[in-house]
């Protein structure tokens, strides 16, 4: 029988091809992969002994209970509770977010939503349009400040009992996606009709920069999301470029956090040397991670003052914290939140998410600022404890998480364990926690409005700048007492003594809120911020040759 021998000319042209081929299907199987989420053992094994993967005993449970149980159950309840009772044993912060939920927390931090392009109130159960965004869907059709919006698709909606969501919920939609909305305008009766097709509207995540004296420019977060780098950017050349600004507040107060990445592109522009350690992230399945600065800032910035409170959290917290373990700036205003985990966000195949915590975030020192969480309770009352123990009012009773001490650039002692502890102490205005407060303003933007449509000399006065208004304009006692008033036709009840004490906070307020008819954003925010203890005390800093130095030898002394 002959030898086989194979015909080597033949596999020589063909063998190339086959490689290639093996390469691209390769490489189609990874890329598949990665978007598909990992087979996971739910189970530690079947009844053969063997591991058990996708049906787990999770699934056999519920299962058995559809087929057996006494009463009839709801599966999809069942599977949630199962699924909070597991998270609920991790960490505060890890968390299932559901299909319907999922758009509405991406656009949080997307920076953008699809819509009509409108801030509104709701106004005597009517909806108002306070401004109808620049260059957006509602203001290229003619959509006006003060119009009343009656009717969406031919249903009236004034007069019903609708929440802001019910409306946000009427006017988003699809982009490319068109909504009919009924307008009457002034004293008009007659209601106009516009065909308004939706669009990418941008979520802003910097709410206003302005310059708050000559020299100091003020810019305020209320997150980060992935334009916020973009936008301080934006607003940091405004103000360096058209006012000469030279020194910068940064306002974090209330400002929950959100992508990492965008608070540390804001750093590096803050540091002119290049790799310097602004925050390191690590975890048991997640190795050390490092970020840097560039070294590449655009613009030259003098001194810094960044106000933290007690809901600055996450991302605002790197920020502060590799500022002060840097001594790049002065820290102001009262301790953080303590949040200083990291999150992943991971895609289930029904069009839910789970959020899950994956790593510690520290800052340059070395330092952890989460806060306990082995106490759930505890931890959810964490603001009312500090209220009642008294650290919102007097710097000595912050409490310090962790005793270790952890050193700044310059030497200076610095704690972890619970937030970022301020270099300087503001105390929290009482007022904004008195109950009569409270209930007031959550009038005042309703009344400011009426007025200022009733009031039609406003617009036309003396005080038509910004700085002569906020310098010259007065809220009158006749003001107040009209808006006593409409809060009492509202269902506001509260006797005289109970007034008095608030006042000079609500005719701040009422001012403010009529500067933001007048001026936007920039008259709201400069005009409430002239009032503001915290701004102030910024500001106050921000005179001195060294602020770092000088504060810091300050709070040695103490």
């Amino acid at each position: 029988m002959p030898e086989y021998r194979p015909n080597i000319k033949r596999w020589s042209t063909w063998l190339p091809l086959l490689l290639a081929l093996a390469l691209v299907l390769g490489m189609l199987i990874g890329m598949e992969l990665q978007t598909v989420a990992p087979t996971v053992v739910i189970s530690d094994a079947t009844a053969s002994g063997g591991p058990s993967y996708g049906q787990g005993k999770i699934e056999e449970l519920i299962r058995y209970i559809e087929a057996k149980y006494v009463d009839e159950v709801d599966r999809e309840k069942l599977i949630q509770e199962a699924i909070d009772n597991i998270l609920e044993n991790l960490d505060p912060h890890s968390n299932y977010i559901s299909a319907a939920q999922l758009k509405d927390v991406n656009d949080q931090l997307e920076g953008n939503f699809d819509g009509i392009g409108v801030e509104f109130l709701i106004v005597e159960d009517t909806v108002v349009v306070v401004a109808a965004m620049a260059g957006g869907p509602s203001e290229s059709v003619g959509i006006l400040a003060g119009d009343k919006i009656v009717e969406v698709e031919g249903r009236p909606i004034a007069g019903k009992d609708k929440s802001n969501r019910d409306i946000v919920n009427l006017l988003k939609g699809e982009k490319g996606s068109a909504v009919n909305i009924g307008v009457i305008r002034g004293s008009n009766p007659i209601v106009q009709n516009f065909n308004i097709v939706r669009d990418e509207i941008p979520m802003h995540s910097v709410d206003v920069s302005y310059m708050a004296d000559q020299k100091t420019g003020y810019i305020k977060l209320n997150r980060f999301s992935a334009t916020t780098y973009e936008e301080f950017m934006k607003g940091v050349e405004t103000m360096i470029e058209e006012d000469e600004m030279e020194d910068l507040i940064i306002d974090l107060r209330h400002n929950p956090g959100g992508y990492l990445k965008q608070a540390t592109n804001i750093l590096s522009q803050l540091f002119k040397d290049k790799e310097k350690l602004l925050v390191y992230t690590k975890g048991r399945s997640v190795n050390r991670d490092e970020y840097e600065s560039t070294g590449r800032p655009f613009f030259d910035i003098g001194n810094i003052t960044v106000l933290i409170d007690e809901g600055s959290a996450s991302a605002s917290e790197i920020l502060a914290g590799a500022i002060q373990d840097h001594d790049r700036g002065v820290i102001l205003g009262r301790r953080s939140f303590g949040k200083g985990l990291v999150q992943e966000q991971y895609k289930l195949r029904d069009g839910s998410a789970l959020r899950l915590t994956v790593a510690r975030y520290y800052t340059p020192s070395g330092r952890s600022i989460q806060k306990p969480y082995g106490d759930a309770k505890e931890y959810d009352n964490d603001m009312q404890e500090r209220y009642e123990s008294g650290e919102l009012s007097n710097e000595e009773k912050i409490a310090i998480g962790d005793t270790t001490e952890y050193y700044t650039a310059n030497g200076n002692v610095v704690y972890g364990g619970g937030g970022i502890h301020p270099d300087v102490f503001v105390a929290i205005d009482t007022i904004l926690l008195n109950k009569t407060y409270i209930g007031l303003r959550q009038h005042a933007s309703q009344f400011a409005f009426r007025y200022f449509e009733t009031h039609p000399e406003l617009k036309n006065s003396e005080f038509n700048q910004l700085d002569r208004f906020k310098t010259e304009y007065d809220v009158d006692s006749e003001m107040i007492s009209d808006f006593l008033a409409y809060a009492k036709e509202k269902g506001f009840e509260a006797n005289s003594s109970e007034y008095r004490p608030v006042i000079p906070e609500i005719k701040r307020l009422l001012k403010a809120r009529l500067a933001k008819h007048l001026f936007g954003d920039e008259g709201f925010y400069s005009t409430w911020n002239d009032g503001d203890p915290m701004v102030r005390k910024a500001l106050e800093v921000l005179q001195l040759s060294d602020p770092v130095t000088v504060t810091k030898e300050q709070q040695e002394k103490k």
